[in-house]
């Protein structure tokens, strides 16, 4: 499917899919999580709306084709939360959404992180953070090398900013003018080890990403239109601007006992627990409160 830089303002119907959609990301999350006796909730859930937005909205992409050499690529860098990527791509009919019951168990191919050689739809077989970007420029020399249009997205944590290997990349896609490249920033302020300000600040990033000649937009992260502005604003592939959506998000955004708690980066819900977060899920997002 190819969505040109023309595409119309959405529709309240096509926001509203957005919506569903980034709901059923955390829901199967939750759901694949109890098949595995954990999961990375909180990672997902900051990620849902760009996820959903990247795949139903926006990204040149055909199920039926996942080599097709124009589609889009997505680094999935934030590898750990590859969990909430393979539904989408089951959704999408990449595969049988059956086969997700497998998830994690002997012989599945559908692991903690994503394995390009064994799930159609995966372009990188991520996990160790700071890998991603690097990848994202090599894949986008690959699209002007082969005089192709295809854009590669690449889709970082923010507390993984701190490798710095990601800068070597903001580097080298600056000096080769690299305008095919899209980093987003799940910019959702806790690391594993807690808080970015207090474990290693990344901020201002605008101002860095600029200084490493970056073209930089800002946005909430959870709010679907101003994704798709953001999208629909990058320039043309062929421009020699690398560009970086910051998109600001909350983790665990969707269950407030989640959210910003580093307790459940990793955890396992059962019982009742299980249920009343799939409830809060269905309920839909709360107004988002100010950030602390």
């Amino acid at each position: 499917m190819r969505h040109p830089d023309t595409t119309p303002a959405p529709t309240p119907e096509q926001l509203s899919l957005l919506a569903d959609r980034a709901m059923f990301i955390r829901s199967e999350t939750v759901r694949l999580a109890s098949i595995a006796g954990a999961g990375h909730y909180t990672s997902v859930f900051s990620i849902a709306e760009i996820l959903a937005t990247l795949y139903y909205g926006r990204l040149r992409l055909t199920p039926g084709e996942p080599r097709d050499p124009d589609r889009d690529r997505v680094v999935l860098s934030k590898g750990h939360a590859a969990i909430g990527l393979y539904p989408v791509l089951a959704d999408l009919g990449f595969f049988e959404p059956s086969a997700l019951d497998t998830y994690t168990r002997l012989g599945s191919p559908f692991g903690d992180h994503p394995d390009m050689k064994k799930v159609p739809g995966i372009d990188f077989s991520s996990g160790s953070l700071g890998h991603g970007l690097s990848i994202g420029v090599g894949m986008a020399l690959g699209a002007r090398l082969g005089g192709r249009d295809y854009r590669t997205y690449v889709l970082l944590g923010d507390a993984e900013l701190n490798e710095g290997q990601v800068w070597e990349a903001a580097m080298s896609a600056a000096h080769f003018g690299l305008g095919n490249l899209v980093a987003v920033v799940d910019n959702n302020q806790l690391g594993i080890d807690g808080m970015t300000r207090d474990t290693m600040p990344v901020e201002p990033l605008r101002e860095r990403f600029e200084s490493f000649g970056w073209r930089v937009q800002r946005v909430d992260g959870h709010d679907p239109g101003a994704l798709l502005a953001a999208y629909d604003a990058l320039p043309d592939a062929a421009d020699r601007v690398p560009q970086v959506i910051v998109a600001d998000t909350v983790k665990g955004r969707g269950v407030r006992a989640m959210e910003y708690s580093p307790d459940w980066h990793v955890g396992n819900l059962v019982g009742e627990d299980y249920d009343d977060v799939l409830a809060e899920i269905a309920a839909g997002l709360r107004p988002l409160e100010a950030r602390a």
